[in-house]
C-alpha cells in the first residue's frame, strides 16, 4: 500500500482539495477506488458535471443518490473488489432544498420559501452555494450512512479557501440583521404592503428600489423574514460540520500540479487548514514531468545516440533521428527538472505523505486506469 493510502487507511473521510485543473476528481476516485479493492464501503461524492467520472466507474450516469458501481465492470476492468464502491455527483439545488425541508418550523414555511424567486437564485447562483452544499452534503454522508470511507472532491474553484470560507458568507448573508432592517418596509401583505413601503418606507430603501425594483426588493426582505427561523439551526449546523472537519479521523488530501502558481495555492491552503488544526493526511503533486536522466551524467549527445539507433529504418540518415531524440531528450529534461524544483518547494513547506504522480500515457477513463492511478498513491 502506498504512503497515502496508508496514511487514510484508519480515517472515515477524505477531502481532497486543490485549484481547478489539477486532477481532484481522478485522485478522489482513485482513493475511494483503492479502499474498495481492499475491502471496504467507499463512497466518491463528486461536484463535478463532467459524464468521464461516470464513464470511468463503468455507470450510466451520476446524480445526487449514491449509486453502487456493478461487479461487472470491476470483471470487466480485470480488477477484483472485496468491498464496494459507489459514487453519486453532487445537486447543489436539491441539497438547499433538503436543507431548507430539514429546518423549516412548518411547511408553510417550508413552501414560502422554495417557491421564492430569491430563493431560486441563492440556491442556484450565489458564491460559495456549491462549496457550502458539498460541505452539507459531506456531514449528512458522514453521520447518515454506514461507509468506511466517504471522499468528497471538492468544487473547482478560483482560491481553494473558498471551500473552507464559503458557509460563513452564506450565512453571513442569509442572517443580515442590517440588510433586514433596511428592507422591512417592503414587507407587507399584498397591494396594501406594496403602497406603504411605495410611500413610507426609508430613503434607503426607497433609493435602491429605484435601482431594482420594488417588487424585488420586496422578494429579498420577505424572503429573509421567512428565513430568520431557520438562520439558528442553519448557524449549528454549519458549526457541526466545521468542528467534523477537524477530527482525527478526517484527512485533507491537497492536490497540485507542479506549476508554480498551483505549487503556491497549495502551500497557502496548508497553511490555512494547519492554522485551524484540521489534519492534512497528504499533498499529491500530480502529472509531474518524469527524470529519466541521472542528475549528476550528462545527457547523451546526438552521436552517443547514433551508435543505438537504426536510423536507416526509420527513414532518417546521415543520424537525422539521433539528433531529434537527442534534442527531445534534452527538451524533456528541462521541463522534469523544473518540476523537481517545484515539488522540492512543496515538499518543504507540507506535511503528511508525499506522492508524485507522473504524467501518464494516456487518459484515465475507466477503472483500470484509476487502479493504476491508485498503485502511485
Amino acid at each position: 500500500m502506498g504512503a497515502l493510502l496508508k496514511g487514510l487507511s484508519e480515517k472515515r473521510i477524505a477531502v481532497v482539495v486543490g485549484s481547478g485543473g489539477v486532477g481532484k476528481t481522478t485522485v478522489a476516485a482513485a482513493i475511494a477506488l483503492s479502499r474498495a479493492r481492499e475491502g471496504g464501503r467507499a463512497l466518491v461524492c463528486t461536484i463535478d458535471p463532467a459524464r468521464r467520472l461516470a464513464a470511468a466507474l463503468g455507470l450510466a450516469s451520476l446524480g445526487n443518490v449514491e449509486t453502487r458501481v456493478p461487479a461487472e465492470a470491476f470483471e470487466k476492468a480485470g480488477l477484483a473488489a472485496r468491498g464496494e464502491l459507489h459514487a453519486m455527483m453532487l445537486d447543489v439545488k436539491r441539497t438547499w432544498d433538503d436543507l431548507i425541508a430539514r429546518h423549516a418550523p412548518d411547511e408553510v414555511h417550508r413552501d414560502r420559501i422554495l417557491k421564492s424567486r430569491i430563493y431560486q437564485q441563492v440556491s442556484g447562483a450565489l458564491a460559495g452555494s456549491q462549496e457550502y452544499m458539498a460541505m452539507e452534503k459531506l456531514y449528512e454522508l458522514a453521520t447518515e450512512r454506514d461507509y468506511d470511507l466517504v471522499v468528497l472532491d471538492t468544487p473547482p474553484t478560483a482560491h481553494a479557501l473558498d471551500f473552507l470560507e464559503a458557509p460563513d458568507r452564506i450565512l453571513d448573508f442569509l442572517g443580515n440583521d442590517t440588510a433586514r432592517l433596511l428592507l422591512a418596509p417592503a414587507v407587507g401583505a399584498g397591494r396594501i404592503g406594496l403602497r406603504l413601503f411605495q410611500l413610507g418606507g426609508g430613503y434607503v430603501a426607497k433609493t435602491l428600489s429605484r435601482f431594482t425594483g420594488s417588487d424585488v426588493l420586496r422578494d429579498v426582505a420577505e424572503f429573509m423574514e421567512n428565513f430568520q427561523g431557520m438562520y439558528e439551526g442553519f448557524k449549528t449546523r454549519a458549526a457541526a460540520v466545521r468542528g467534523m472537519l477537524s477530527k482525527p479521523d478526517v484527512g485533507f488530501v491537497l492536490v497540485s500540479s507542479p506549476s508554480p502558481l498551483s505549487i503556491d495555492e497549495a502551500l497557502f491552503f496548508h497553511g490555512h487548514l494547519r492554522a485551524q488544526a484540521m489534519p492534512v493526511a497528504g499533498v499529491v503533486a500530480n502529472r509531474v514531468t518524469p527524470d529519466l536522466w541521472e542528475a549528476d551524467e550528462p545527457l547523451p549527445s546526438a552521436a552517443n545516440l547514433a551508435a543505438a539507433l537504426d536510423a536507416a529504418k526509420a527513414g532518417l540518415g546521415d543520424g537525422e533521428l539521433a539528433r531529434r531524440v537527442a534534442r527531445t531528450l534534452a527538451e524533456h529534461q528541462v521541463f522534469a527538472r523544473a518540476d523537481a524544483r517545484e515539488l522540492r518547494r512543496l515538499r518543504g513547506g507540507t506535511t503528511g505523505a508525499h506522492v508524485s504522480v507522473p504524467r501518464l500515457g494516456s487518459d484515465v477513463h475507466d477503472l483500470a486506469g484509476l487502479a493504476a492511478l491508485g498503485s502511485w498513491l
